[in-house]
């Protein structure tokens, strides 16, 4: 079967629906009451003035002025009945109504015109959009072919059937008052337009199936399958295989009705090949599907509902699931879906309580149609339905086509990309350290690919400064929770370590919440610090602070002692034309979620901006990176920032505050995607590279064929392996499965930092971690020996008998070391306090002083006399053999006792100063050493007090 290339032309305009609104006027009302009766009042005038003309005719007799009294009154009344008559009879109101009723009508016959071409005009482009299943071939045979785009509004929009729908131009009935108030027949005919006109009979019913990760069908299986193949006849006609792919799982009794599928472009996989061809996307069981599948929605994240429907990146998939097995699946089968993956479900029931991602189909043997979510249940019309035939005719006219390489732009970023195949890796396995750490020319020192761009092309990052050519040295990283952010970062740091030695380059990598993004890479030889876990510690930030300011102030040092460079630049060039110079790699500091770490310690911002300041000339590299970022939060740091990356963002103003545009707020969903800005270039869009999967490593394919020649093979759904070469006699070796393939648990990072790691010189450690464990005394002192004439002893001369104390660790962190601790019993007087508040180691302290003298000093060098008024932490150094007492808080003897023999000591230690001419007791020390004085058991004598408030006190 040839191919036929389809140049997919710009997609031209559809009927417009019409618009606007169609306003009723009220209808007349009826007259009031209020004038009727005044008039019937006035009726009663001419009544009263001939009652009383009889009256007077009555009492006047025949004569007298009463009696033509009496006859102007029956005249004057005669006339005001006639007069009352007319205006109560003559039909005026009667008429009046007449008319408004004519011309209310005449009103109603106009608006019905005006309903019936908005109806006609709201059919046609209704029909043009959503054709009849039957006439799909026409479709497929015109310009309209796979006419939708992933960035169309009705991508993923098919149609259902057919039913009333609400009418485009909607009818605005008018505010009226009491039903009895209003003029009768124009009220029922106000009543009869409105139901009639609000909506139009038989139109298309359509579904988008982006806005659902599950799609039941249920009822009898012939009208399950006819809807099924007319909602598969609608995607594949008007979208291209590049955006929508066709898989079905259908069990072993209904695999035949699904077998034409194989024809359809969409239900071949985009990479993967057998004897026949493109893999066919279909299997009888769920698990064997995932499988087909797995490198194109392993990575994709869980269907968010309550998201807008945006695309994802690559197509977007249809499961058709007719009576395959379900068990085992971990995707597709998983509750609430797959981001950018329908399932269209005729098998299972669906669960009693639906979710906003579940849309429940149910048709009727006659056809009928409904849907149920979580709103409720909705009568929808009469469903679409297309014959099996007719099916297969449509698949086969669409078997032969192949959208063409310029068809679409997005082609370039439908697939994630792999950091290897961007560094040229082949196998991550045996990947050559050497090689990668190889010299680079100054155009690619700091410069690697992160991802591909919209043409294809990969995407490089280039760290240096724009006085060599590249866009650094610091910048910004911001993209909302699932869009890529943190594994962009991985791909950023390894791509470096892959490609530059740690005496070219090392890392800070500094997270404020848990490290997540940063686990694993500890292990390169590159990686100077991971700073993690600083929101549930914020004294650590500050130790941060001082830690990379130490480090400012180290590489300023070294600069300047080394020959008064202005640059690391400067000293890179001497010391590679022969200066003995000791490497001075250049650092790149990461700092992810810097946006919360500013909402802690707002006074950081100062610590960026130095950076920011001196980093470009001491060869120090900032990245910040967030979730989200306010505007106003770089004070003073935007200027320093030359590069500034956007993946999807949270809102268009974050966008804006980024990248100065909202295009990044609008990106698909699927991770990775983003937009990179450099200085005043226009917005480059790009894809990263994904170094977290779980790495595949294909075994070599065979040669398909066989020494017999090419056979005629049946085109099928199923899987056919390709044909290996026929061994003969002289082939020894093993012929390799074609279809094996090796799985392995570890990601691409994990097989990498295998390979990095303990190579090349460690890094310099700018970090030193908060002293948690107090060191032992061992830790402190040199490797104990036992010597014979001084017994258990340290291996050090220099430490013995000079009345030093080693008691701790002095933590700087500003100077990046740990230096020992050091009380000297011979400066300071000879004396020592130590002060501490309850259980804060008072008493720890003077045992660590006690037992560090006693491994340096013999007992006839240094004696200790103890008052334990504390809790008698002193009291388990009685057994030390330069321990002369230790007297409790009861032993009051032994206090008095060592107070006196002390006393004792100081008046005798006077005396013989004052007979050998000895002027300071170093002298004295000297002497004894030395044998001079011979005579004095004592050496220098120690009163060790803990509780000195209990001796004040008692």
């Amino acid at each position: 079967m040839s191919t036929v290339v389809v140049r997919r032309r710009p997609r031209r305009d559809a009927p417009e629906l019409p618009a606007g609104e169609i306003v009723l006027d009220p209808p007349p009302e009826l007259p009031t009451e209020g004038g009727r009766k005044w008039s019937q009042m006035l009726m009663v005038l001419p009544m009263l003035a001939g009652a009383g003309a009889m009256a007077l005719l009555f009492t006047s007799g025949r004569g007298g002025p009463l009696g033509y009294v009496a006859g102007g009154l029956f005249g004057v009344s005669a006339l005001g009945m006639v007069a009352m008559g007319f205006m109560n009879g003559g039909g005026g109101g009667k008429k009046e109504m007449a008319g408004k009723r004519r011309s209310y009508l005449r009103h109603l016959s106009l608006q019905r015109r005006s309903a019936q071409r908005a109806a006609e005009q709201q059919r046609r482009a209704m029909l043009y959009r959503h054709p009849d299943p039957d006439q799909l071939w026409t479709t497929a045979a015109s310009h309209r072919l796979w006419e939708r785009r992933a960035d169309h509004a009705d991508f993923g929009v098919v149609r259902i059937g057919l039913g009333p729908q609400a009418l485009a131009t909607p009818v605005v009935p008018p505010q009226t008052g009491p039903l009895d108030e209003l003029e009768p027949l124009s009220a029922a005919a106000l009543r009869r337009f409105v139901l009639t006109w609000s909506a139009v009979p038989d139109l298309p019913v359509s579904m988008a199936l982006n806005g659902f990760g599950r799609v039941h069908v249920l009822g009898p299986v012939e009208q399950q399958e006819a809807l099924a193949r007319a909602v598969v006849a609608q995607l594949t006609t008007h979208h291209s295989p590049d955006d929508v792919l066709v898989a079905v799982c259908a069990g072993t009794d209904r695999r035949e009705a699904w077998e034409y599928a194989k024809w359809l472009p969409h239900a071949q996989h985009p990479e993967r090949s057998d004897a026949l061809g493109r893999v066919r996307l279909m299997a009888p069981t769920l698990p064997a599907l995932e499988a087909q599948l797995d490198d194109l929605v392993a990575v994709r994240p869980r269907f968010n509902p309550s998201g807008p429907v945006t695309t994802v990146g690559g197509p977007h998939v249809l499961v058709v699931l007719d009576g395959g097995e379900t068990a085992g699946s971990d995707h597709l089968a998983s509750e609430g879906g797959v981001e950018g993956v329908t399932v269209l479900d005729l098998t299972t029931a669906p669960p009693r309580l639906l979710d906003r991602g579940t849309l429940v189909l149910e048709v009727t043997a006659d056809g009928r149609l409904s849907s149920r979510t979580t709103d409720g249940e909705v009568e929808l019309g009469r469903a679409d339905a297309l014959t099996g035939a007719a099916a297969e005719s449509l698949a086969r006219q669409l078997a032969p086509l192949r959208l063409s390489a310029g068809g679409t732009g997005e082609k370039a970023m439908t697939a994630t990309t792999d950091l290897a195949d961007l560094l040229g890796i082949t196998d991550p396995f045996s990947f050559d350290v050497s090689s990668g750490w190889a010299p680079r020319p100054n155009r690619d020192q700091l410069r690697v690919p992160i991802g591909v761009g919209a043409d294809g092309a990969p995407l490089e990052l280039d760290l240096k400064e724009s006085a060599q050519d590249g866009v650094g040295p610091h910048g910004l990283l911001v993209g909302a929770t699932g869009s890529g952010k943190s594994e962009l970062l991985r791909t950023l740091v390894l791509a470096l370590a892959c490609t530059h030695d740690s005496e070219t380059l090392n890392f800070v990598l500094s997270d404020f919440k848990g490290g997540a993004t940063f686990t694993r890479l500890d292990r390169l030889p590159h990686t100077s610090a991971v700073i993690t876990n600083l929101a549930d510690e914020l004294p650590l930030v500050d130790r941060m602070t001082d830690a990379i300011n130490g480090e400012l102030v180290r590489r300023q040092e070294l600069l300047r002692s080394a020959g008064n460079y202005a640059s690391l630049r400067d000293y890179e060039r001497a010391r590679l034309s022969g200066v003995p110079l000791a490497p001075l790699p250049s650092l790149l500091i990461v700092c992810d979620e810097f946006s919360e770490l500013l909402s802690a310690k707002p006074d950081f911002i100062d610590m960026f901006v130095q950076i920011g300041r001196v980093g470009r000339s001491l060869g120090v590299h900032l990245l910040l990176a967030s979730q989200r970022l306010e505007e106003g939060r770089l004070r003073g740091l935007d200027t320093h920032l030359s590069y500034r990356i956007a993946l999807r963002t949270n809102s268009a103003m974050e966008s804006r505050v980024v990248l100065s545009a909202p295009d990044a707020f609008e990106l698909p969903r699927a991770p990775g995607f983003g937009y990179v800005k450099f200085g005043t270039d226009p917005l480059e869009r790009f894809r990263a590279a994904y170094v977290s999967g779980t790495y595949r490593r294909a075994s070599a394919a065979p040669d398909v064929g066989t020494s017999a020649g090419p056979a005629v093979l049946a085109y099928e759904s199923s899987y056919v392996a390709p044909a290996l070469p026929v061994p003969t006699e002289d082939d020894d070796a093993d012929v390799p499965d074609p279809t094996e393939v090796d799985t392995l648990g570890e990601s691409l990072l994990d097989v990498l930092v295998d390979r990095l790691e303990g190579q090349g010189t460690p890094a310099h450690q700018v970090w030193l971690p908060p002293l948690q464990e107090p060191p032992t005394l061992d830790q402190l002192l040199p490797p104990l020996v036992t010597d014979p004439a001084r017994g258990l002893t340290v291996d050090n001369p220099d430490l013995t008998g000079t009345l030093r104390a080693h008691v701790g660790v002095v933590d700087r962190p500003a100077e990046q070391r740990r230096d020992p601790l050091v009380l000297d019993l011979t400066s300071s007087g000879g004396h020592a306090v130590v002060v501490g508040g309850p259980q804060s180691g008072k008493s720890t302290l003077l045992r660590s002083l006690i037992t560090s003298l006693a491994l340096t000093h013999t007992p006839r060098e240094v004696q200790f006399y103890c008052f334990d008024f504390g809790g008698g932490g002193l009291g388990a150094l009685r057994r030390l053999p330069h321990v002369g007492a230790v007297a409790g808080r009861n032993d009051v003897a032994v206090v008095r006792r060592t107070i006196a023999e002390l006393r004792g000591l100081l008046a005798a230690r006077e005396a013989r100063f004052a007979q050998l001419g000895t002027e300071s007791i170093a002298a004295y020390r000297r002497g004894l050493r030395a044998g001079r004085v011979a005579d004095d058991p004592f050496g220098d004598v120690v009163l060790v007090v803990d509780g000195w408030s209990t001796i004040r006190g008692e």
